[in-house]
């Protein structure tokens, strides 16, 4: 079992967070994760936050059905149970279109909705931190993890009062 501590700075405004933000990191202290109530306009370009790879792992799922129904349906209709139906080939494409798209968007959206949950480290046995109760009601949170660095508390507390936070917290968590 181990014992994590963080430093939070608490924010009333986003525009006063964002500019925090900046002064943190230029002083070279990484941010463990930032909380706000809403969506906060430009905070992932100011976190150094890179563009989600999601879209990939869509596509690739996608292509994954695609290949599946076509697998499936040519191995059927072609090989397995060839039927001449109406004069048809045994292998009619356009009819197999619906299934195409159908499990190309069946795939794509499982697939994508699993790899997000696995990179997120959602699980349902989870327990979540919370680091603060007013991070879904009206205040934004900075958390600093103090393992993580060089600056000890008393200089991490004196950059995030100087950045314009109303509260500088310690919170613990006793990780199993």
């Amino acid at each position: 079992m181990s014992n994590s501590k963080f430093i939070l700075g608490v924010y009333e405004e986003e525009d006063i967070l964002l500019l925090a933000i900046k002064n943190v990191r230029a002083a070279g202290v990484k941010i463990h994760e930032v909380y706000s109530p809403f969506p906060v306009h430009g905070i992932d370009d100011v976190l150094g936050y890179k563009r989600s790879k999601l879209s990939i792992a869509a596509f690739m799922f996608g292509l994954l059905g695609t290949s599946l129904a076509l697998t499936l349906q040519v191995g059927m209709m072609g090989f397995d149970w060839p039927m001449i139906i109406g004069g048809k080939d045994f292998i009619p494409y356009p009819s197999f279109v619906p299934v195409i798209f159908e499990l190309t968007v069946l795939l794509a959206a499982y697939g994508m909705c699993f790899t997000f949950f696995i990179i997120s480290d959602l699980k349902p046995w989870a327990k979540p931190r919370i680091f603060d109760l007013r991070i879904t009601d009206d205040k934004h949170v900075m958390a600093i993890d103090l393992d993580k660095n060089h600056l000890d508390v008393g200089k991490l507390d004196k950059l995030l009062k100087d950045s314009g936070a109303s509260e500088v917290n310690q919170k613990n968590f006793d990780d199993v």
